[in-house]
């Protein structure tokens, strides 16, 4: 217990967390974050109604105007839709698929990406020259197009039978796949100038082979940059969910983000129910918002140059 209060202690009183205390922006960006993930991690708990339960919805409370109360006496603080579904709970648990699919997108674009840059920088050659020319020639295109490609790729390779039991899975590949160039450009520059410092060389002098050496050596002294990109990338992420789910190509119906409530919403907007488009909406820009002031902070705060 001692021992894991003085790292508690030490974390507290590191330079980054002294930064982050410092900035007023991170400090806010942050809590924004955190409520939002703690809000969506608790989504079943605290919703006031299982929004995506056909069962607990009621056509009659359709169209309820923001602060007013059904039937029942149930008070709809973001109103209701077509469905008699509460906003409220509906932006709960689309802010909880979206930030799943946003992480794991996240995480998979990350894991292949400084894979593909360690051995890129690390080896050199003709793999390092394959590897930057695909990444090359990927990060000429939009990432919502290549997105959009290896979803529509990966689905066909799909029985239509189980399309919407795998479209969760389908989307995170296809983000995933269109971010990872910028992860192994990132960790490529950064090895190559790591491998001919010395304490690689006495490494390889001991007869480390060229995986420890990249493992235990060469990819803790490269995660800095990546951490700054996961971060910057997870509001990225979140946003070609959105764009995909919007178009109608992300998740499916029975299982809605951000993207999906945001197109329900566009059919209304002309119509005079505004709220149906606008807090879901809105929910998507403070949290991406609030992910990317996390980012830029992060990028300044381990930036030896800004010190």
């Amino acid at each position: 217990m001692i021992e894991g209060r003085s790292g508690v202690v030490r974390a507290w009183d590191s330079d980054l967390a002294y930064s982050f205390r410092r900035s007023p922006v991170a400090v806010a960006a942050g809590a924004t974050t955190l409520a939002f993930m703690l809000a969506a991690l608790a989504a079943p708990w605290i919703a006031p109604q299982n929004a995506f339960d056909p069962a607990s919805l009621n056509l009659m409370d359709g169209f309820l105007a923001p602060m007013s109360r059904s039937a029942s006496g149930n008070l709809h603080i973001f109103g209701t839709d077509s469905q008699g579904r509460d906003l409220f709970s509906a932006i709960l648990f689309g802010a909880r698929v979206s930030i799943a699919v946003g992480f794991l997108a996240v995480a998979f674009s990350m894991v292949l990406g400084v894979g593909l840059g360690l051995i890129a920088g690390y080896v050199g050659g003709r793999i390092d020259a394959a590897i930057m020319r695909i990444a090359d020639i990927q990060l000429s295109f939009p990432a919502i197009l290549i997105a959009l490609l290896v979803f529509g790729i990966v689905r066909g390779l799909i029985h239509p039978s189980q399309h919407e039991q795998w479209a969760i899975g389908v989307l995170i590949i296809a983000i995933g796949l269109a971010n990872w160039a910028r992860y192994a450009r990132t960790v490529r520059g950064s090895a190559m100038v790591e491998k001919g410092k010395e304490y690689v060389q006495a490494a390889r002098v001991m007869g480390r082979s060229s995986f420890a050496i990249m493992r235990e050596h060469v990819l803790p002294n490269v995660m800095g940059p990546v951490l700054v990109i996961a971060t910057i990338n997870l509001a990225l992420a979140i946003i070609e969910e959105a764009t995909l789910s919007f178009l109608g190509v992300g998740v499916p119906p029975t299982q809605p983000s951000l993207g999906t409530l945001i197109r329900i919403g566009q059919q209304f907007l002309f119509s005079g129910e505004w709220w149906i488009l606008l807090f879901p909406a809105l929910a998507l820009v403070v949290l991406a918002l609030a992910i990317n002031l996390l980012g830029d902070w992060l990028r300044d705060a381990l930036n030896p140059k800004l010190k």
